[in-house]
């Protein structure tokens, strides 16, 4: 997953809320990247990856060039996508 935001503080708070919210249902991420600076944050769950740009940065590194051949999933919020539990994400 990858998003972007105007500021590092506005990448920081996106991080924050992400974690906090998957937290309280008991998901845990193995791992975060970049909170420190905030120009880009990777929350690793797993199965999935979640990339939190600041928009200049994501314009730089554009990994969306990377995936150009991958096709497009819409989110559905009611779709289970991690189908079930998730075995490499850490649950609690």
């Amino acid at each position: 997953m990858i998003c972007s935001a105007e500021s590092t503080t506005q990448v920081k708070a996106i991080a924050e809320y992400v974690e906090q919210e998957l937290s309280s249902i008991g998901i845990k991420p193995r791992g975060i990247e970049g909170l420190d600076y905030s120009h880009w944050v990777l929350i690793d769950y797993g199965d999935v990856i979640i990339h939190i740009f600041e928009k200049e940065t994501r314009h730089f590194y554009n990994l969306e060039k990377l995936w150009m051949d991958a096709p497009l999933v819409e989110l559905n919020e009611n779709r289970d996508y991690m189908g079930g539990k998730n075995k490499r994400a850490v649950h609690t």
